[in-house]
């Protein structure tokens, strides 16, 4: 099973270790950016499964963070701030957080939310949570992936590669559109998408060199059938 992803966007690095801890301990894995314009890039390159922003950051407010993350990715974000003023949690909302915590803040609390942001984000837009094709299964709340029976383990890209084409199933995929959802808009070399191809169907079909599950539309991208 794939850990789940999360950012950290948090200039005081004992908060950012403190709730690095926590979500580690809980099973997640961490990503951790101490300003605004490195939050941005993490979050285009890596594209988590959520983030937790502080909005009083160093070089740029958090409310910028948000709108700039909102251009490319409706990942979950949840601001944890001591701001409580109630002007700044609805112009945080308005500038596209999912949710808004008050420091401080109880680890329950905080990991409860998270859950709640993934949750939604997971089963919006009425998508199954769970996906057949013959001996390939994909189970989105649990990011786990089996073919034939057996588990299959990917990397945390591979499984978003794999479960953009499942959520697209049997049509075609541009490179330039996975290369965009699976890594954001400032990649466009698509190598890492060919390496990334290379090792999914490796490990989940019987013959790589003849696949029956991701197949090549040659020049343009790739299909689930």
């Amino acid at each position: 099973m794939i850990k789940p992803s999360v950012l950290v966007i948090e200039d005081e690095k004992s908060i950012r270790n403190f709730i690095a801890a926590v979500l580690e301990h809980n099973g997640y894995g961490v990503l951790q950016a101490s300003g605004g314009e490195e939050g941005v890039s993490m979050a285009s390159s890596y594209m988590p499964d959520a983030v937790l922003l502080d909005l009083g950051l160093p070089d740029i407010d958090g409310t910028e963070v948000l709108k700039a993350i909102r251009k490319f990715s409706e990942m979950p974000i949840i601001v944890v701030s001591a701001r409580n003023e109630e002007a700044e949690k609805v112009n945080a909302l308005d500038s596209g957080a999912d949710d808004y915590i008050t420091k401080p803040f109880g680890t329950d609390e905080l990991l409860a939310r998270i859950r709640l942001a993934m949750r939604h984000i997971r089963t919006s837009g009425g998508q199954e949570k769970v996906f057949v094709l013959r001996d390939l299964t994909l189970d989105y709340e649990k990011r786990q992936v089996t073919v034939r029976g057996e588990e299959v383990h990917l990397t945390p890209i591979e499984y978003k590669i794999l479960a953009l084409l499942s959520r697209n199933h049997e049509k075609v995929l541009t490179h330039s559109y996975i290369i965009k959802e699976v890594w954001g808009p400032y990649v466009s070399d698509n190598q890492a998408l060919r390496v990334n191809m290379a090792n999914i169907r490796r490990k989940i079909e019987l013959n790589p060199a003849e696949p029956e599950y991701i197949m090549t539309e040659v020049g343009v991208g790739y299909k689930l059938v």
